[in-house]
């Protein structure tokens, strides 16, 4: 627990007591899009799943942007995002959390991981670790420099306990290119925001055990995961943003209006039968009047 990490400073501390708190308070749940593109099917289908769990919970349902990764972000694609959901009715409360706007939080959690020694610099090009399905420690032990080397700098990855009780390796928490990586910056917004549950697609099940090691190693209990099946197209593929076929607005331009396509994806979640016309507050009704929340059904 927190009473575990010895000489961590107030002003980081306190965040994470103050989260702890608002998590005893009730469900909060949240939505965390990164602003590569347009959201699909398969985005707006887990936001549907975790938008319900929250109000059928009589919890919050907050917003994040995980825009941290800005090569990859997309002009635009913010507005897109909030307009898509607000055309659904899957509103938020409070206002939209940017990661952009929280650097110096995670970089003060850099500082003082590495200060403690939680932290190593690695050199392993992903090319050195292919074929391993968890980091090796090849750095582990090595004492490599913190700056640029043959024109590169190196990962900085947390030292996971020996006996690795999640199975995660020794997890990458900011990457050669120098960016915050999202297995740190997620698991802090976890914490600081107070989040009791979390409801993601399918695909993000695999980050789990990194981010069990890093909520280990920050001395705080992770939140309640569950995952949503990830719809796909008729290859059997994950959609992507890259598809925008896959998004709303050929729907729309098509004639289909916020209840045909949240029928639509209550059906893919097995709430609803198929061709179902309905509204987000009309489905929250009818599971509330059930006594059924997205994951009782």
């Amino acid at each position: 627990m927190l009473s575990s990490l010895p000489g961590l400073p107030d002003h980081l501390i306190e965040p994470l007591q103050d989260g702890l708190l608002l998590r005893r308070g009730g469900y909060r749940g949240r939505f965390a899009p990164s602003p590569t593109g347009e959201l699909h099917l398969g985005n707006l289908s887990t936001a549907l799943a975790s938008w319900l769990e929250a109000r059928c919970r009589d919890g919050l349902w907050l917003l994040r942007i995980d825009d941290l990764d800005t090569p990859r972000n997309r002009s635009g694609a913010v507005d897109s995002i909030q307009h898509d959901l607000h055309w659904l009715g899957l509103h938020w409360d409070g206002p939209v959390i940017l990661q952009s706007q929280r650097k110096g939080i995670y970089h003060s959690w850099l500082s003082w991981l590495r200060r403690t020694n939680a932290l190593f610099a690695c050199r392993c090009s992903r090319r050195m670790l292919a074929g391993s399905s968890r980091y090796p420690g090849t750095c582990r032990d090595r004492q490599l420099s913190w700056g640029w080397s043959d024109g590169r700098l190196p990962s900085w990855r947390l030292r996971v306990a020996a006996d690795d009780p999640h199975q995660s390796g020794d997890v990458v928490l900011r990457r050669a290119d120098g960016f915050v990586a999202y297995q740190l910056a997620t698991v802090i917004d976890e914490l600081q925001l107070g989040i009791s549950d979390v409801v993601r697609g399918d695909d993000l099940r695999e980050a789990l055990p990194a981010q069990l090691s890093v909520f280990d190693a920050l001395g705080s209990p992770p939140p309640r995961f569950r995952h949503v099946p990830l719809i796909r197209d008729l290859a059997g593929r994950k959609l992507s943003k890259r598809e925008a076929s896959a998004g709303l607005a050929p729907l729309r331009q098509a004639g289909s209006d916020a209840a045909a396509v949240i029928g639509r994806l209550a059906a893919g979640l097995n709430l609803v039968e198929r061709e179902t016309r309905i509204s987000a507050n009309e489905l929250r009704q009818h599971l509330t009047q059930k006594g059924l929340c997205a994951f009782d059904s």
